[in-house]
């Protein structure tokens, strides 16, 4: 569970407990608001698979984006409502940057998302974007520049639904991808590109 679960569930859980005895109606949906919210953040271990050269999935949710940016790969994944929105690292690496860009709130399935406000997660050889969308304004990076993580570690969640993408290292190319726009993954587990 997601550490800011239990203070975001803690005001429905407690406005459920004074109207439950003097409204049900009014206890019974608020306690299944504390609930869902609790239910939102759920974080499940993962196994990523135990390989040289490959790149996991970031999240959980629908790829949305498969698209050259120059020399690179950019692969998005889109977290519906029900997916789990712990984002995990890619690929093994160190952290050297992470940048907050305020922006927009479309949609996060939107073409103009791009321009929403983001967390980026600099890697050096690779980048991770966490991108808000229309009513995701909470993203939590969990790591910092000079933190190492290991592939399928986790680096931070984002509230209420939301896209993740990372923009593939250089010697990543198109053949290498093994995911296209509307595969379901897996963050940490499906392997979404080998090469790296």
């Amino acid at each position: 569970m997601v550490d800011e679960a239990w203070r975001l569930a803690l005001v429905p859980a407690l406005g459920a407990a004074v109207t439950l005895p003097l409204v049900p109606p009014v206890g019974v949906v608020l306690l299944a608001l504390a609930l869902g919210i609790l239910w939102f953040h759920r974080d499940p271990d993962r196994s990523p698979p135990d390989a040289e050269g490959i790149v996991v999935a970031p999240a959980d949710g629908t790829v949305s984006v498969v698209r050259e940016e120059g020399n690179r790969i950019r692969v998005g994944v889109f977290m519906n409502v029900t997916d789990v929105h712990v984002n995990r690292a890619p690929i093994a690496g160190e952290v050297r940057e992470v940048r907050h860009r305020p922006g927009a709130n479309r949609p996060a399935f939107d073409k103009e998302s791009d321009r929403n406000e983001q967390v980026v997660i600099d890697f050096g050889e690779y980048e991770l974007l966490i991108i808000a969308g229309w009513f995701a304004r909470r993203i939590h990076p969990a790591v910092e520049p000079g933190d190492v993580v290991d592939r399928g570690e986790r680096v931070g969640h984002v509230s209420f639904g939301s896209r993740a993408d990372v923009v593939l290292p250089a010697d990543v190319d198109e053949a290498d991808l093994l995911v296209r726009e509307g595969d379901t993954v897996r963050a940490g587990e499906t392997i979404i590109a080998e090469g790296a």
